[in-house]
């Protein structure tokens, strides 16, 4: 709701109304100023190429695995791993989560391209995709 005000009294106004909620207006409108646009050429042009429908499926599903902090704790720790590569056995006391929480949120991860996972023995070790997270970096700065 808009509120215009054409003769108050400011000292009056000041004290019942606050200023943000208040239009003061000292001179009657007279008219609008019609916008001429060209109907032939668009509002704007972009700057450069939008994504593809195909590649923005891709960027929203490596955005949908990092969008819960557990994932995002996740690729931190693993990058900060030795060799850039960590097991599920070392990850679950940082996170306070259990073995098979952990081991879902890496699914989800690898499915996303995020992360790599090698079975050693009966632990897997999972490593950082660099160029993925790059891809995703890049994806950002593009807007």
């Amino acid at each position: 709701m808009l509120l215009v005000l054409k003769t108050v009294d400011a000292v009056i106004l000041h004290h019942r109304i606050d200023v943000c909620q208040c239009v003061w207006q000292t001179v009657a409108m007279t008219s609008a100023t019609p916008i001429a646009a060209d109907a032939s050429k668009g509002c704007c042009t972009p700057a450069g190429p939008a994504l593809s429908g195909q590649e923005a499926a891709r960027t929203a599903t490596v955005f949908k695995a990092m969008g819960d902090p557990t994932r995002v704790r996740l690729l931190s720790l693993i990058a900060a791993g030795q060799e850039g590569e960590a097991c599920v056995c070392d990850l679950t006391d940082p996170v306070g989560l259990s073995q098979g929480t952990v081991s879902h949120h890496l699914r989800i991860l690898a499915e996303a391209g995020l992360v790599v996972r090698e079975q050693r023995g009966k632990w897997a070790y999972y490593s950082v995709v660099r160029p993925a997270l790059d891809a995703a970096a890049a994806a950002l700065r593009a807007f």
